[in-house]
């Protein structure tokens, strides 16, 4: 089932996309209460799914599909060709960091590039969201702890993110998490081990991979997160980007405003968004 959040009319709601039309859950609040409720509220939404209606996808504006994620966490280095373009060693144990939640951004909305900097760029990448979730997730009972999966561009403000160890900064910025355009559950795309990923800048493609060449497993990183903190439904995980970034190009190729970012994950659909100046 491919779920939404949706504007309509002034009222933004959740919504299962079903062919060229979205069909409104009927369920109060937003993507993360849905999930939240998922066990008792499936049947349900399978019938409404099924009996049709609903309205135009094309007079909807799609929104990120969790809004205000509680968690909003990403993995660096994580694919091979991408460790050896930032001519780092493969590390040994799996490497995070955060993503503000005010970095979230709808899957074909502006991406501003931020007054005083010129080192944006781009980086296509499955994202996990978590449903059940829990603590001490062993690696085997993983994927019972995932609820979909959306494609995201973890945008990334080189300078600020090399600023300092911790590159955090650099991944928060404004607009920087644009993720969607819906959540796949996690019984539809098969393999979350086998999806094709690909980027494109203003139609060239500077990515293309599969996510069977991830280093670190999602299954092993939610093990991984789940030791020390508590995933909750819909914290999203951002699961790594292969090679191709524009920092690594010679000469390097930075986004620039009125460039246009296509990302694509097998299976989930496409987000894009074009860069524009703040403000």
């Amino acid at each position: 089932m491919k779920l939404c959040t949706y504007t309509h009319e002034g009222q933004t709601r959740t919504g299962i996309v079903v062919g060229a039309s979205v069909i409104d859950t009927g369920v109060p609040g937003t993507m993360i209460d849905l999930i939240k409720g998922w066990d008792e509220l499936k049947a349900g939404l399978e019938a409404r799914a099924a009996a049709g209606g609903g309205v135009p996808l094309s007079s909807v504006k799609l929104e990120s599909p969790v809004q205000r994620p509680g968690k909003i966490f990403a993995i660096g280095l994580n694919y091979a060709d991408h460790i050896a373009e930032s001519k780092m060693g493969t590390p040994e144990r799996q490497v995070w960091f955060t993503k503000a939640q005010t970095s979230v951004n709808g899957p074909y909305d502006p991406i501003e590039i931020a007054k005083g900097t010129m080192t944006a760029d781009y980086e296509v990448e499955l994202v996990a969201i978590v449903g059940k979730g829990g603590k001490h997730i062993a690696e085997a009972d993983a994927p019972a702890a995932i609820f979909g999966y959306c494609v995201g561009n973890d945008v990334t403000e080189r300078m600020w993110q090399h600023a300092t160890p911790q590159w955090s900064l650099g991944k928060s910025f404004d607009t920087h998490a644009p993720m969607g355009p819906w959540i796949v559950t996690a019984d539809e795309p098969g393999d979350p081990h086998n999806l094709g990923l690909r980027c494109f800048v203003n139609g060239e493609k500077r990515q293309d991979s599969n996510t069977s060449n991830l280093v670190f497993n999602i299954w092993q990183q939610v093990e991984q997160l789940s030791v020390g903190m508590t995933l909750e439904p819909g914290d999203c995980l951002f699961t790594g980007t292969p090679g191709g970034i524009g920092a690594a190009m010679d000469p390097r190729k930075f986004l620039q405003p009125g460039d246009v970012v296509r990302c694509e994950v097998d299976g989930l659909g496409h987000i894009e968004g074009t860069m524009v100046a703040e403000g």
